[in-house]
Formats: C-alpha cells, structure tokens, sequence
C-alpha cells in the first residue's frame, strides 16, 4: 500500500473515532448525563479515625444574652452533632463587649462584671453543648490609643500594661471556674483572639501597623493570656489560636507558631507557651468563584508543617468560620452572606466536597454560622443542615480505601466519595456528590459503588440512603414565590440567596416578611423534609453494588448493616 493511502485510511478511521465520540456526547448530552463513576470501596482496608467535623458552630456576640433561655429545636436539633459553640471576642475591643461595670473609666481598671459572659456560659451547658471562648479584644480603658473606628469595629490596639490584661483574665477564669467548677472549665476551650495576624483585627504601631511589632505584641497578648487561663483555670486548659492563612495577612503566622515551639515565653520567660489547636478561616469569594488564597488543605498543612518542624506534634487542627463569603445577589445594604452559606442546592455539594477533604486530610472540625433558616434554635433545616446531621455520623469511624474510575466528561466537574466503617454498629457509611463551581451546573452524574466488606456475614444488607437534593430544599420554592409576590431583591438587606430567610438581617422588608411567615412558611417546612428509603440488596461473589444517578449538586449518604 502506498503511503498516500495509509494517510488517508488513517484519516478517515479518526474522523469516523472523533464522530463516534461527538455522536456519543450528544447522546449522552440529551439524557443529562456527561459523568459516570464506579467506586470500589474495600472495608477491610482501614485507615484513620474519622472526626466529627460539624461539631462546632460561631457566634458573632453574646450581647442581649442569646442562650439564657434557649430551647433546642425539636425538629431539627442541631445540638445532636454541635458540641461546641464559639463566643467571638467575648472578652473586649467594645463598650458592649467589655467585661466591666463601667467600660469607659480609665480611672478604675479592675472593676469586673462577668455576668454576661457566666449567664451565657450556663446557657450553652443548659442546651448540652460547650462554650468555646475566644478571648479579645483588648478592653478599651486598657490601650491609650482605643478605637472602634477601624476594622471590625474594635479596639485593635494591644494593652498598655500587659499585667493589667493578665489580671483581666485571671479574673474571668477564676470568675468561671466559681460558679461552673475546675473540673468542668477544664473540658471547654479557649482562643486568644481572632484572625490575629490580620491587620483590621489587630496591629501595634504608631502611625500606621508595624509587622514586626504587631507579631511581637500578639505573642505576648497570647501569652500573658494562656499563663492567666492556666494560673485560673489549670495547667491543662485547652487553648489554642485562628489565624486568615488561606490569605496572607500583615505578618506570617509562622512567626507566632515558631514562638509558641521554641520561644522565650515573655510572661513566665521560659521555653514556649501551651497551645493545643491552631485554626483558620477558610472562605471562598461567592457561589461559584473559589478563594485566589491556598486551598483547604493547603491552609492546615501549612500549619501543621510549621507547627511539627518547631516540635508542636499532636495538636488538632480546624476552621473557625468561613465557606462563602457574599452572594452573587446583593441585597439593598449589602452582598455578604449572613451565614456565609448560599440557599442554593450548591451549597451542600460544596459543604460535601469541603467534608471529604477534611475527612481525607485529618481536619478536626469546620466551624458554622448557621443550620437552620433562623440559626441555631428556630426556622427550617437548609441542605447543610441534612449534610451536617448526617456527616457527623462518621465521628469515630475508621476511614476506608475508596478508589475512583471515571467515563464521561464534564469539564470541571468535582465528583468524588469518602467512605467509612463504624465498628461499634457495624455498620459501613459512604457520602458522594456530584459537584461543579458553578450555581447553575445542570448535569446529573451516574455512580456505582462496588463494596467488598467482610465484616457482614449473611447473604442481604440492608441500605438506607439520604439523597439531599432539591425535594429537601425549600429554597428553590422561595425562589419561585419571590416571583409570584413580586419580593424583589431590594426587600433584603443583605444577600438574598442566604437561606435565613427568617432572619431580619437577610429579609428586612415588613410586607415581605408578613408574606412569607404567614402564607409560605408551612409550605417550606414540608418541602425541606428529607425522607431516607430503604432497601435490601443481596451480598453476590462476596460484593455489594449500588447504583444510584445523582442529581447536579446533589449529595448520597448511604448506612449499610447485617441484613
């Protein structure tokens, strides 16, 4: 055969491959469905105990005493998997954050008035959670130069005397430990401030913020406030403290870390300070547009790498707010998120994602804003809600090899499974979603699972599956009724796609708010029910296989036991 033809025969067989292939898009394009996955799951292949990751939730200020008569939410409880609840600088930087009888006389410094911080302390307990107290700002009447003016709207400025701060402190901690008891403080946690090295949070200098002197005064700050928390509370308390890191702020946290391993401590002048856990707040832009910062893992790695070179081993490691920062939506006053999560079906494919990465790179918990469409106690369950609940199942299972095979396209797409066994209910878990960064990704994904699990001896296994998808989200119905009531964007005062709706703050507008409490409320509760089903499926050659097709953004949680 001459070369000629080789070339053209050559030709054709890629035209004809390439039509075959574009015939196949299309096909597959007209049913929906670009991506398929199989799964191979072996649970005689385990690996790390998994944590509770949803165990933690915020709380921007305990001003107006937010948990002295709080009731949990008998439908939707959240308290079930939140074990912790963090007061965001408790402990000053305002008048009304200042621990004080009167806050704005310099000329007594020691006139202490914890009763807003204890009252809310019993309140947690009350619930069956436990407080996490970060501490800060420092208390006006402390810092000659005090503002409210910069920022966060708190005093950024470290204290004059640092044993003044210090014998703050100890007050609160020997203030907490007589009315809860030693042994009972001794099982919450404490922060020394947040974000610390982020310039509107909290800097020294005189004219402007110095790097080098705003690293030195934190370490000190933290300092003088673990040695009084351990003078007060015990040797033992657990502290520990939140850095930005997925972006970079005025000085490099390493600095801080360095000096908590192999520092001169500047209140006790001995080696290092005590630190348990080092945080960081993780927020990406809005839906759809991820941080230009370090990625998740990237953020803790970097502080786990500093912390293991300086001899800080066994620490934990976690997020103490974040996920996304403001909506593609703008409300009338502003375009951040309220509970920096969007209402969207999106948000639990991206709560999922950001899950199997802390499940796959030792990441003790991710702190919240919110579950509920009125916080912690009142409103209807969002999908991170349903992800969260069921998520927190996997607390104390032991993580299983899950390896991945995929046919099909979707450029972009992020679909992935985790899977773990708990040995106490025999019984193996796995989440999958199928995910892509963009609010209106509109392809489902097929996935098979193929589960080799010795652990089950009989010939059935019974399965339940939580599928969170749009039939238990209410907000994709208040999308179409703000339509038909004419609820225009303008009747919000920040960003409508947050699902509190409840919330003043996120629905401002009176008229709007009498619509949707007394005529669509009951609606929504019905629509964000999610109702497992429940199957048999018979154990073949040793394998379970699962077959299930995932809507976009849509999230499975299976429960597999002895059938």
């Amino acid at each position: 055969m001459k070369k000629g033809k080789k070339i053209c025969i050559a030709v054709i067989s890629v035209v004809l491959v390439c039509a075959i292939a574009v015939g196949s898009f299309f096909a597959i394009s007209a049913s929906g469905i670009f991506n398929k996955y199989v799964f191979t799951v072996d649970a005689s292949q385990q690996g790390a105990v998994l944590h509770n990751v949803v165990n933690n939730v915020n709380i921007w200020s305990i001003e107006g005493n937010p948990f002295t008569n709080a009731q949990r939410n008998q439908e939707n409880d959240i308290f079930e998997f939140v074990e912790y609840i963090q007061f965001m600088q408790c402990t000053g930087g305002t008048e009304t954050r200042d621990l004080f009888k009167d806050p704005n006389d310099k000329t007594v410094l020691d006139d202490y008035d914890f009763t807003l911080l204890i009252d809310n302390c019993r309140g947690v307990l009350n619930i069956g959670a436990k407080p996490m107290l970060k501490l800060g700002n420092v208390p006006l009447k402390f810092s000659k130069n005090a503002t409210t003016e910069h920022g966060f709207g708190m005093n950024p400025y470290p204290p004059d005397d640092y044993d003044v701060y210090y014998n703050y402190i100890y007050a609160m901690g020997e203030a907490l430990v007589k009315e809860f008891g030693k042994e009972e403080v001794l099982t919450w946690r404490f922060g020394v401030m947040t974000e610390y090295e982020n310039e509107a949070w909290f800097f020294d200098g005189e004219e402007e913020a110095d790097p080098q002197k705003s690293a030195e005064a934190y370490c000190k700050l933290y300092d003088y406030s673990v040695a009084a928390l351990q003078d007060s509370i015990g040797e033992n308390v657990f502290v520990g403290a939140h850095s930005m890191t997925v972006t970079e702020g005025l000085w490099d946290e390493a600095e801080f870390i360095k000096h908590c391993g192999e520092g001169t401590n500047y209140k006790t002048g001995e080696k290092g300070t005590r630190v348990c856990y080092l945080a960081t707040s993780f927020y990406d832009s809005v839906p759809g547009d991820y941080t230009d910062g370090k990625t998740l893992p990237e953020s803790i790695e970097y502080l786990r790498e500093t912390a293991e070179s300086v001899g800080l081993n066994d620490l934990i490691y976690g997020v103490d707010e974040g996920r996304i920062l403001e909506g593609n939506i703008s409300g009338k006053d502003s375009s951040e998120l309220l509970t920096r999560t969007c209402g969207y079906t999106y948000q639990a494919a991206y709560d999922a994602r950001l899950i199997t990465q802390m499940f796959n790179n030792d990441i003790a918990y991710f702190s919240a804003w919110s579950y509920l469409s009125n916080g912690f106690f009142g409103g209807n369950p969002t999908v991170s809600y349903h992800v969260a609940k069921n998520a927190a199942k996997f607390g104390g299972n032991k993580l299983l090899s899950t390896e991945k095979t995929k046919s099909g396209l979707i450029l972009g797409s992020d679909v992935d499974a985790v899977s773990a066994f708990d040995e106490d209910e025999n019984t193996l878990r796995i989440m999958a979603y199928n995910f892509k960064n963009d609010v209106e990704y509109d392809k489902s994904t097929e996935m098979t699972f193929e589960i080799n699990a010795p652990q089950f001896k009989g010939n059935k296994v019974n399965v339940t599956a939580y599928v969170i998808n749009d039939d238990c989200n209410y907000f994709d119905e208040w999308v179409e009724d703000r339509k038909t009531y004419n609820i225009t964007d303008e009747c919000f005062a920040w960003s409508p796609d947050d699902p509190s709706i409840d919330n003043p703050v996120t629905l401002s507008d009176e008229k709007a708010r009498e619509i949707y409490f007394n005529e669509l409320y009951p609606k929504y509760t019905e629509c964000s029910k999610l109702e497992p089903t429940e199957t048999q499926v018979e154990i073949i050659d040793g394998k379970i296989t699962l077959n299930i097709t995932l809507d976009p953004h849509a999230v499975v949680f299976y429960e597999i036991t002895e059938g």
